[in-house]
């Protein structure tokens, strides 16, 4: 069976999983320089070592409400296509390996009104909702993004 190793996040009460190969690292939470003229759930931009970072509030993208920063918050910088994302989420908790048995297809009905969801993880007593941010953006948020760094 193929292994899947997924890092978990929390928005709100739920639980979210990211491949690992779409994250190149995971921040504290810092200054973010507000943009002009981005979308509600753009945040601003982000300088990390000279390159310059969109930063995303992925609760504000999901669930129409700004994450609360605390101690936990963090800044998941993920790759989508060729673009650096910075996400704010509430929390990272941990890194799991999920094999091809414990993910379950997208419910159609659920994937037919969210494409940025590729699967459910199962755990003992835990569901895990799997992103596909390559599908998670539309035309118009990208390049809204990438306005953001050229």
């Amino acid at each position: 069976m193929a292994e899947q190793q997924f890092v978990v996040f929390k928005l709100q009460d739920e639980e979210y999983g990211l491949d690992i190969q779409q994250v190149n690292e995971i921040l504290l939470m810092q200054e973010v320089t507000k943009y002009p003229q981005t979308g509600d759930f753009i945040e601003g931009i982000i300088n990390l070592r000279g390159k310059i970072i969109p930063i995303i509030d992925l609760k504000k993208k999901f669930y129409g409400m700004s994450t609360e920063i605390t101690d936990n918050s963090r800044i998941v910088v993920v790759t989508v296509g060729e673009q650096l994302l910075g996400l704010i989420v509430d929390e990272v908790s941990e890194v799991i390996i999920l094999n091809d048995s414990m993910i379950e297809p997208t419910p159609t009905i659920i994937a037919n009104m969210n494409e940025g969801v590729k699967g459910i993880g199962k755990l003992e007593n835990r569901l895990l909702i799997l992103l596909d941010l390559n599908r998670a953006f539309s035309l118009s948020e990208i390049r809204q993004l990438e306005a953001a760094v050229s």
